[in-house]
């Protein structure tokens, strides 16, 4: 057996009999049924499912302190099919989160399977280097990644992040070459509050493998250095900058070095329920010397939402590609029920990718197309 499906099902044994009196079991979950038409493609129709089981329990140690536990599973099968001619399947068990959390009044530390995030950008993300969080996607799904986080928050709101990962070989995020998951990847943040606003530096560190792309040079080890930063500022609408510099020590051609710089700013109008508007600029780089901007990409997106009351949210994503003039949309209504949520979304996607991070529910089908999806909470 899979250890860590292993160390999943143990800890979904196990926790339920640690429940005592002053302790706190919970046992949610969330199922989703979806189905795509796309007429382009030659598997036109997609349909699947996916329950991810949740269990968590928290044992307070004393008014200060508490230590958590906290494990899912990501349970999925779908088909992808044109009707009476050919299909194909595709369906896994695996872990989703696995975790341990230890707090106190001013820090935390979490060591297992999670998820780490930062960064102010809210769809085209320079520093979206540990997920595959689609913006499209409702349900936010991503996997995890192995690895302990230490937070410390001060008093004034800024705050310090420190991370060591191992054994995440996938590529993550904007990755173009997995790591070598033997060796450890570590890193860290600083978070500064300053007038209106916050500003950000992170740095992270790990050894990256590209024998399993026979298309660039063979290396095994190849050190890698990524610098960050983002800040942002409510003065009227809300102003950001994200950017990201990646160096690799091997010489990989155009990809030995990738920068990421992305400006962005929203605005909530009074119409009706109120309007909220986003707009971000994406310009990327990869260049054999760095900051060159020898072969450059921009990318422009949009997003809307609207409230149209309580239970209903309509939103809207839209991307421009300036260099091979392609464009996408993704238009969701969202309605929610007691422990239901129903979703309705109209999408078209070009032939060349959209500049955002895909996930495997989000999986991008060219052209025009339909999405439905049930959600049920438990």
């Amino acid at each position: 057996m899979n250890l860590n499906i292993f160390i999943w099902i143990s800890l979904f044994i196990v926790l339920p009999g640690l429940g005592i009196a002053q302790n706190k079991v919970v046992f949610d979950g969330q199922l989703s049924a979806f189905d795509n038409f796309a007429p382009d493609n030659d598997l036109d129709y997609l349909l699947g499912a996916r329950y991810i089981p949740e269990l968590s329990y928290s044992a307070p140690i004393d008014s200060s302190k508490t230590l958590d536990f906290f494990a899912s599973a990501n349970i999925y099968g779908s088909a992808n099919f044109h009707p009476f001619d050919t299909a194909s399947y595709a369906g896994d068990v695996q872990p989703y989160r696995i975790w341990a959390r230890f707090t106190g009044n001013q820090y935390e530390v979490r060591v297992g399977l999670q998820k780490i995030d930062f960064g102010v950008a809210t769809i085209l993300r320079p520093l979206q280097w540990f997920n595959q969080v689609d913006p499209r996607d409702p349900l936010g799904i991503t996997n995890g990644l192995y690895g302990a986080l230490g937070r410390y928050y001060f008093l004034n709101n800024a705050n310090i992040w420190l991370w060591a990962l191992y054994g995440n070989d996938d590529p993550k995020g904007f990755e173009i070459i997995g790591s070598n998951g033997k060796i450890p990847e570590f890193g860290g943040r600083v978070q500064y509050p300053v007038p209106k606003g916050e500003i950000a530096l992170t740095y992270h560190h790990r050894v990256a493998d590209s024998q399993s792309i026979p298309t660039l040079p063979q290396y095994e080890k190849i050190p890698e250095n990524r610098f960050g930063f983002d800040a942002k500022w409510d003065v009227t609408i809300g102003l950001w900058v994200e950017a990201s510099h990646i160096n690799k020590s091997k010489n990989l051609g155009i990809f030995t070095n990738q920068t990421l710089i992305n400006i962005g700013m929203d605005y909530t109008f009074g119409v009706g329920n109120g309007m909220n508007f986003a707009f971000e600029h994406l310009i990327s780089a990869v260049d054999e010397k760095a900051f060159k901007f020898e072969k450059t990409f921009n990318i422009s997106a949009t997003t809307l939402a609207y409230p149209l009351g309580f239970f209903d949210n309509l939103s809207a994503v839209s991307t421009f590609n300036w260099e091979t003039k392609d464009a996408s949309f993704f238009l969701n209504y969202e309605h929610q029920f007691s422990k239901f949520a129903g979703y309705v979304m109209l999408f078209y996607n070009p032939d060349t990718p959209p500049g955002f991070i895909e996930n495997d529910i989000e999986n991008t089908l060219k052209g025009p197309g339909l999405r439905l999806m049930l959600v049920y909470n438990h």
